[in-house]
């Protein structure tokens, strides 16, 4: 269920293994997502085994080859990004979730857009109702439809969520001189990501409290030149309670699991990462040619693949709610190499 980043790449990868498989989109496809639209390094692996690295370098993106962190009071921190042909690039969700969701269905997934899960039952395997009235049923379900999945919430696992900040996302043209460059600013109000995704356009992120997102928003219109009735995307929640990732039958990736900032290129990776491993752990559940529970499994190398990385994170929560203190550690970052050292841990592709 899903068929963002997560979703199609489980699918991708469960059907290239030969299992019969069934994506279930609520939306019609191509779509715009709230998100900061960036690929890190360590995406491209994943890419590669799903055998359409190149398709994504042909579609319209932009290159980051620095990370500019901006203080309260403008002083700037630049940390060079790693250069080369996998590099860090912007690219916007409705490209590139329409080509993971191609991809999925070349491999001979069946895909059913603006489908409606409304019921799950679970007995040996699972039974599916949707709201046009066709129903499925499966051996494995994996939820890959995001922070408010519905998945858990139908099997009521989803925990209230904390409405502590918001964010608003839009493309807008992109500035003169803007450069390769992906911008976290903080601000007294919240702060901005700014990445560009092509030529003529500019991811701009805000985030914020609730209280503060119209002073935030004012800021965005001035520094940017938008008109007021500006249209934003927006997302909440930003922090949730971190879910278990399988259970016998049932496995979670990307959001649906553990939500992450949308705004680094952190989440993207695990929702690609997650993916794969979820449909390793589902080829060893359909075909039973494993000794250790495949579920089991696939939590431990699901806790592996966050481990020491949710830093920026932390970060980016700490620049809404104690904006002084992150300046600050920008500001000590100009002679100690904090923000270089984690920077650097990001960016190192993963296998």
């Amino acid at each position: 269920m899903g068929a963002g980043p997560a979703g199609s790449t489980c699918a991708a990868f469960c059907a290239a293994a030969g299992l019969r498989t069934l994506l279930i989109e609520r939306e019609k496809f191509p779509r715009e997502k709230v998100c900061g639209d960036c690929l890190n390094p360590s995406c491209w692996p994943v890419l590669r085994r799903l055998g359409i690295a190149e398709r994504v370098r042909q579609l319209p993106h932009g290159i980051l080859n620095a990370v500019e962190f901006i203080a309260l009071g403008g002083r700037k921190v630049i940390i060079d990004l790693p250069p080369g042909e996998e590099s860090e690039i912007a690219i916007k969700r409705s490209l590139f979730d329409m080509l993971l969701m191609s991809r999925a269905r070349e491999l001979g997934t069946q895909v059913y857009e603006e489908t409606t899960v409304t019921a799950l039952t679970s007995s040996n395997g699972w039974k599916i109702e949707t709201a046009r009235g066709a129903t499925f049923a499966a051996r494995t379900l994996v939820g890959g439809d995001g922070r408010n999945s519905t998945v858990a919430r139908l099997c009521n696992w989803l925990p209230r969520p904390a409405r502590e900040r918001v964010a608003l996302q839009a493309h807008i043209a992109l500035p003169a001189g803007f450069g390769n460059r992906v911008v976290l600013q903080f601000l007294p109000e919240g702060y901005s990501g700014q990445a560009p995704v092509n030529r003529d356009e500019l991811n701009l992120c805000l985030v914020s409290n609730p209280s503060n997102m119209a002073a935030l928003r004012h800021w965005a219109e001035k520094q940017f030149g938008l008109q007021q009735d500006h249209q934003w995307h927006t997302i909440t929640p930003l922090t949730r309670a971190t879910l278990v990732p399988a259970r016998k039958k049932l496995f979670l990736v990307g959001d649906a699991a553990r939500v992450v900032e949308p705004f680094t290129g952190e989440g993207i990776y695990y929702a690609l990462r997650s993916a794969e491993l979820a449909a390793q752990a589902i080829v060893k559940v359909i075909r039973g040619n494993h000794d250790v529970d495949p579920a089991s499994e696939y939590a431990e190398a699901h806790a592996a693949i966050y481990r020491g990385r949710l830093w920026i994170n932390r970060l980016a929560r700490a620049a809404v709610l104690s904006p002084r203190i992150t300046s600050f550690l920008i500001h000590a970052a100009r002679t100690q190499p904090i923000l270089r050292s984690l920077t650097a841990k990001i960016v190192t592709p993963q296998l």
